[in-house]
């Protein structure tokens, strides 16, 4: 490797770096109150098909958004106003929910968060596109994703806390305030440092046509199938508060394993998918299809290991899944694909956490294999996409 080529690597990794203490900071935010969001709604008065169709809502009005915003990043090329505006609504509600005093404000408060991330993901995934290229996308992806699930263990590990000392949740929402000011500050310096992370990508011919290539397609049917079928966490911490199986701190600290979990499992898988590409997938998903019976039909034990593998799959969701885009797509496109993706995407999870909510309410049995099912059926895909990719991929 050239000295010119290490100091882009060297530039590159350190973008991903800041970047992701970004998203640590704001993932002990969010991700924090995400694991008491169903307790609290169920204390506020909402039945399980509440839950399910509020939590599964949040994910489709935010992934309905990213297509328009994604779009407007490419357009425009305002890639940092977008992200740093999406970062500030997705980190502003979350201290506000300690203000709601009925299921009705907390569920509007819970969609306005996930309609922030929306708003700033395809922008921000575009530009850490730019920068993975030159690492590995599936290990610059996977680098990101531990950084931020760091915060993301951390989060709920400081909710946990301030429900062992018995402050309550709206305390709980109150003191991740603290996390979501840091993030905001790093985002700032990262805007300053990396004024136009696009150049961080050293250009190469794009192949151009009318669409996107088959294989982005085969890949995206799986992924939609994953989303069918994966239940939230809002819903599982929902069956642990009324099945008695697992205490509120517990849920919490649950929560805070499944990150550190996701983590991990980002860095393992996003080093598999460089090597042996997108049909890692189907291997991530064949691993973690036994979370709902795990969680659902277990006591204590049960949870903890359905929570686990629920961790291994979220974590091969956030890093192979976005690096997969990057690896599909011309860099010119990069936030129309991403935000494409996640419309999809977005209305298979909304369409799962509303089933699953229902089904719930009716036969946990019929929703353990409705989950299963529906994550199995994305395998052969997966497997389809990275046997189709071996063509010309079209841009």
């Amino acid at each position: 490797m050239s000295a010119q080529a290490a100091g882009s690597v060297r530039s590159a990794t350190r973008f991903v770096v800041l970047v992701g203490i970004v998203s640590l900071f704001a993932d002990m935010t969010y991700e924090g109150a995400r694991g008491i969001t169903g307790p609290f709604l169920a204390v506020l008065g909402a039945s399980g098909t509440v839950v399910g169709v509020v939590a599964g809502f949040g994910e489709l009005a935010g992934y309905v958004l990213r297509l328009a915003s994604g779009r407007w990043a490419d357009r425009t090329g305002r890639y940092w106003a977008i992200t740093i505006f999406g970062y500030v609504v997705n980190l502003a509600a979350v201290p506000l929910l300690a203000l709601a005093g009925a299921w009705p404000v907390a569920a509007a408060l819970m969609v306005l968060e996930r309609t922030g991330k929306a708003l700033r993901t395809p922008a921000r995934d575009a530009m850490l596109s730019h920068a993975t290229k030159q690492m590995g996308h599936g290990w610059g992806f996977g680098l990101h994703e531990a950084l931020d699930q760091t915060g993301a263990t951390l989060g709920p590990l400081v909710v946990a806390a301030a429900l062992y000392f018995r402050e309550g949740y709206r305390i709980a929402f109150a003191v991740l305030a603290v996390p979501a000011l840091f993030s905001i500050a790093m985002l700032l310096l990262a805007r300053r440092l990396y004024p136009r992370p696009q150049e961080l990508e050293i250009a190469t011919p794009a192949l151009r046509a009318a669409g996107f290539g088959g294989a982005y397609w085969l890949y995206l049917g799986g992924a939609c199938c994953v989303a069918l079928g994966y239940a939230d966490y809002p819903l599982l911490a929902y069956h642990f508060e009324k099945a008695g199986s697992v205490s509120a701190q517990w849920i919490a600290t649950l929560y805070a394993i499944a990150m550190a979990v996701d983590g991990a499992s980002a860095l393992v898988f996003g080093r598999w998918f460089d090597r042996l590409g997108i049909q890692v997938l189907a291997a991530a998903t064949a691993i973690s299809v036994l979370f709902a019976p795990l969680a659902f039909f277990g006591g204590f034990a049960g949870a903890l290991a359905g929570v686990v593998l629920w961790g291994i799959g979220m974590g091969a969701q956030e890093s192979i899944m976005r690096a997969a885009v990057a690896a599909l797509t011309p860099s010119e496109r990069r936030g129309t694909a991403y935000g494409l993706f996640n419309l999809f995407f977005g209305v298979f999870w909304f369409a799962g956490s509303a089933a699953m909510g229902a089904l719930y309410d009716l036969s946990v049995a019929a929703l353990v294999v409705f989950s299963v099912g529906a994550q199995l059926a994305a395998m052969p895909l997966f497997v389809a996409s990275h046997r189709n990719v071996a063509g010309p991929t079209r841009a």
